[in-house]
């Protein structure tokens, strides 16, 4: 391990691993020369090693330059240090909180003083404001919230997905942009051979065999390309009819780029065998076989050899070629010299191949509204390629390099408007997210590397993988046990149920609850007496909130889970400002019919012509006829309310939520015939009462059905 970010001053054969620092799996070459002159990031400087690399081979004597929290390592470290972003919900609880709680300041008061006047009880007035305050408030929705979020959690664990921060999972149906690597991702994260070619680019089984007896019979560990010329071997040929015995190896080094095996038949024909990379291959060859026609390797050769090889790799393909010599110098002579005169006999071409459920996943991401956008440390031919396999429209493929000197104004446009990003740095990826974040995007960002961590600190969603480093674990919200974006697909959706279900709630309560003091401000203003008491009001929000406690387990119409869903103070605003006054004109209407129509007539006089014995009895009416009214109204909108649908015909509830509910209906209605009514001071009502519930309740869900087509066409959503 590197421990400082060091110039080489002098180097022999050493390559060094820097996954931690871009996620590259291979290694890289460093010297103290350098070679290159065009660098597209920092980590691409051929005379810098930095803390944090491994190195795999080589020796070298450096000048340490930085150290500590100066070191590009330290520069992630410092990312990782920042405090946490706040993420859409985390707004949103804020913003909603503020709203309730202006309106809290407005409606309180006015109770109070208008009450305090006309009543000339302040201290009741007091009391009344208070209970108003607290009707005002949803005060379940902390319980409503924290059941959605855990219920939600639940069923995702259920489908593979563990998250470790509750809030992420309402981040989760929020999200319209992820931000996602290759490799894993898209891809199977699993090398497998893709093409076995002649030196005319056509198949060839013989090039197969060759390559299959070099990774076969080399002792040293097989890496995942011998890995997967075995498997090929063994799918295509008949591995076990081989008969050949290995009689040396010259292992493989970095330096040389490439590893031979000798190997001898039952009749004692020896032959050398080599695979390495192409320049290595050709170095080391004299000739080409064009299908048993061997020709010397000129320059013309050579040129239409690495013409193929580009086409390759223009593909996304990795490339090796693979040569043999036969009948080479006697047993236990053999060594580096020997590899010399070989002859070129084709190329092995593998591919990471990307996962059969990605087109489908990216498709439903579509579906869903979420763009993809792919942040990678690789190469622009290998994502590129990538890309057009699983359907990502790329574009133009920003560079690393094209970032550098960019402005904040100039990186958010960047960012919006194109889709893959290659040879990336950790602060770039950070960058990039944090520029969508800036631009109203609300940003998931998968990753599993120390290298991704910046960016998922900055991002509101961060996912990582069981199986990833410890700091990326730690950074993130949302672990998947399995690295496939239909996984993520499945999350979005349930994220956005839980947003919806949340919505339910506040929108349904806020509304009716400001519709229902607005009316009790009016009413106090014309009514002798309190249009209920504290503790009626109180038992009303009560009954009201055990039956919201089902809200959790309602269903969300599909059309709604199509479209990233954000929290928007001003919408509940709005909500509230349409739906409250339509509630408000029932009380109204309930209050004047209660007040000189049925009461009187239940009674035989008004309220005025009673002692005080009678005046009591008429009060205790009104109150009970308000509060079944709005224990009706209250909950019955809830079905209207739920969806943009018509309710029941069109978009039915859950049964769990159908059944708490009406279950509360039920309750509250029975309160008044029971020892609780009497404590509450509610008592039976007549039986023409049943008559105006009824009426009422009916009239007051068409009128919000009538008012729901009205909102929605103006502002293009319900919840």
């Amino acid at each position: 391990m590197i421990p400082a970010d060091m110039r080489l001053i002098q180097s022999k054969d050493l390559f060094v691993s820097q996954t931690s620092l871009t996620g590259e799996s291979y290694p890289v070459e460093k010297r103290a020369l350098a070679t290159v002159e065009k660098i597209d990031q920092e980590t691409s400087y051929e005379t810098l090693c930095f803390t944090g690399s491994e190195v795999v081979s080589g020796s070298a004597i450096g000048l340490v330059v930085r150290t500590g929290m100066n070191t590009l390592f330290g520069s992630i470290a410092e990312e990782l240090s920042r405090a946490p972003v706040k993420t859409s919900f985390d707004k949103g609880i804020e913003n909603t909180s503020k709203l309730l709680i202006r309106f809290m300041l407005i409606m309180a008061p006015s109770v109070i003083l208008i009450n305090g006047i006309t009543k000339g009880d302040w201290l009741q007035a007091l009391l009344f404001g208070i209970s108003v305050a607290v009707g005002l408030t949803p005060e379940m929705l902390p319980m409503i919230v924290t059941t959605n979020l855990v219920k939600g959690a639940i069923d995702m664990a259920k489908r593979g997905t563990i998250i470790r921060k509750l809030n992420a999972m309402q981040n989760f149906g929020a999200i319209d942009v992820l931000c996602t690597d290759k490799t894993g991702t898209l891809t199977q994260d699993k090398i497998v051979l893709e093409y076995h070619l002649g030196i005319d680019g056509k198949s060839n089984q013989r090039v197969l065999r060759h390559a299959y007896l070099n990774s076969y019979y080399q002792t040293g560990l097989r890496n995942l390309l011998d890995i997967a010329i075995v498997e090929a071997a063994n799918e295509e040929l008949d591995t076990a009819s081989f008969k050949y015995e290995k009689v040396d190896e010259i292992p493989f080094d970095f330096q040389r780029r490439r590893m031979s095996v000798v190997v001898a038949n039952r009749e004692g024909k020896t032959q050398m065998i080599a695979k390495g990379a192409i320049e290595e291959m050709l170095s080391i060859s004299s000739f080409v076989d064009h299908g048993n026609d061997v020709r010397p390797l000129t320059e013309e050769e050579r040129q239409k050899v690495l013409a193929t090889v580009d086409e390759l790799n223009s593909q996304g393909l990795r490339v090796l070629g693979v040569a043999q010599k036969t009948n080479p110098p006697a047993v236990g002579k053999f060594s580096v010299k020997d590899e010399s005169e070989m002859v070129l006999i084709g190329y092995l071409a593998f591919l990471d191949p990307p996962k059969e459920t990605t087109s489908k996943a990216l498709e439903a991401l579509h579906e869903h509204h979420v763009d993809v956008k792919v942040l990678t440390g690789d190469n622009a031919l290998v994502t590129k390629a990538v890309c057009e396999q699983v359907g990502i429209e790329y574009g133009e493929i920003i560079q690393g390099e094209q970032l550098l000197g960019c402005s904040e104004e100039e990186l958010r446009e960047i960012a919006r408007t194109h889709n893959v990003f290659v040879k990336l740095n950790p602060g770039q990826k950070a960058a990039l997210v944090r520029a969508l974040r800036d631009g109203g995007h609300v940003v998931g960002f998968l990753g599993d590397g120390i290298n991704d961590s910046p960016a998922m600190r900055a991002a509101d969603v961060a996912i990582s993988v069981d199986n990833a480093v410890d700091i990326a674990k730690e950074s993130a919200d949302v672990i998947l046990l399995e690295k496939d974006l239909m996984v993520l697909e499945e999350g979005i959706v349930s994220g956005r149920e839980v947003f919806g279900n949340i919505m339910k709630y506040i929108k349904a309560t806020t509304s009716s609850n400001f519709g229902n003091i607005f009316a009790l401000l009016l009413a106090s203003i014309c009514l002798p007496f309190l249009p209920m008491t504290p503790i009626q009001l109180l038992f009303l929000n009560l009954v009201y909130d055990i039956s919201c406690m089902s809200i959790p387990w309602d269903k969300m119409d599909k059309e709604y889970l199509r479209q990233p869903k954000k929290w928007n103070a001003s919408s509940i605003k709005d909500f509230m400002i349409w739906f409250g006054p339509t509630s408000s004109i029932f009380d109204i209407t309930t209050f004047i019919i209660l007040f000189f129509v049925l009461i009187p007539s239940a009674l035989g006089g008004t309220y005025s012509s009673f002692t005080e014995a009678g005046q009591e009895h008429f009060e205790s009416l009104f109150h009970t006829g308000w509060f079944i009214m709005s224990l009706w109204t209250q909950t019955l909108v809830l079905y209207a309310l739920r969806t943009r649908k018509l309710p029941f015909v069109e978009s039915r509830p859950s049964f769990i939520m159908a059944t708490i509910t009406l279950l509360g209906i039920f309750v509250g209605t029975l309160i008044p015939f029971t020892h609780i009514g009497s404590f509450l001071e509610l008592t039976i009502l007549p039986n023409t009462y049943w008559i105006l519930l009824a009426s009422t309740v009916a009239a007051y869900l068409v009128l919000v059905t009538i008012v729901k087509k009205i909102y929605t066409k103006r502002f293009g959503e319900l919840l």
